[in-house]
Parts: C-alpha cells; sequence; structure tokens
C-alpha cells in the first residue's frame, strides 16, 4: 500500500468512526490537479462535522501525515480537511445536496472503500 491509500484509508476510517454519513471516495487522478483524491461525507449536525473533521485530523497527524489546511471549521457546514494527495469534504448534510460534488465531478470514478466501513 501506498502513501495516498493510507492516508485515504486512515481519513476514510477517522470519518466512519465518527459516523460519517454516505461516505464516498472519487479518483481524481488526471481529472484534477488539486488532489488524487476527494472523499466525501456529511454529518447531520454542526458538532457532528465538527467531531469527524477533528477525528480525522488526530488520525492522520497520529500516522505521521501533515494537514496542509482546514477550512470552514467554526461554521461546520463545509469541512474542508487539505491532506496533500488526498482532501476530504465534511458536509453537514443540509449542504452535501445543495453543493452536489458527486454530480460536479460527475467524470471521476468511485473508489469502493466499502470494505472499509463499520456495517
Amino acid at each position: 500500500m501506498n502513501n495516498n491509500q493510507d492516508l485515504l484509508l486512515t481519513a476514510v476510517d477517522a470519518a466512519d468512526d465518527k459516523k460519517a454519513e454516505n461516505i464516498l471516495v472519487l479518483n481524481m487522478q488526471g481529472i484534477s490537479l488539486i488532489a488524487d483524491y476527494f472523499v466525501i461525507c456529511h454529518g447531520n449536525s454542526d458538532k457532528q462535522v465538527q467531531a469527524i473533521a477533528n477525528e480525522i485530523k488526530d488520525k492522520v497527524n497520529e500516522k505521521g501525515y501533515n494537514i496542509k489546511r482546514l477550512e470552514g471549521f467554526d461554521e461546520a457546514r463545509w469541512v474542508l480537511v487539505d491532506l496533500g494527495d488526498v482532501v476530504v469534504h465534511v458536509f453537514h448534510r443540509e449542504e452535501r445536496g445543495y453543493y452536489n460534488l458527486e454530480r460536479l465531478w460527475g467524470d471521476a470514478p468511485f473508489v469502493d472503500v466499502k470494505s472499509e466501513l463499520t456495517p
């Protein structure tokens, strides 16, 4: 497993640990210069959105990865956790449908991470 895959799975596991909903991963390689992977998920309250973002931050730091940027945390409507080659978008449930990144980046293939998620 390469570092990007490890970083991706660490972020997905952390989001899942805090009960993030509808976790999706888009493979952005060759589509976007921003990152190799986008992780998209949502929480049902401001507190849950912040808890998800904090858990991702804590877990990636524990593994020695750096967070490049964390934006939107205080508002907790759309928190962007920039991990470099992996960018995590943690939405409030109400905002996710509005921004609909899955549709915006519709040409990006999904990465199957279901085996990593708690049933």
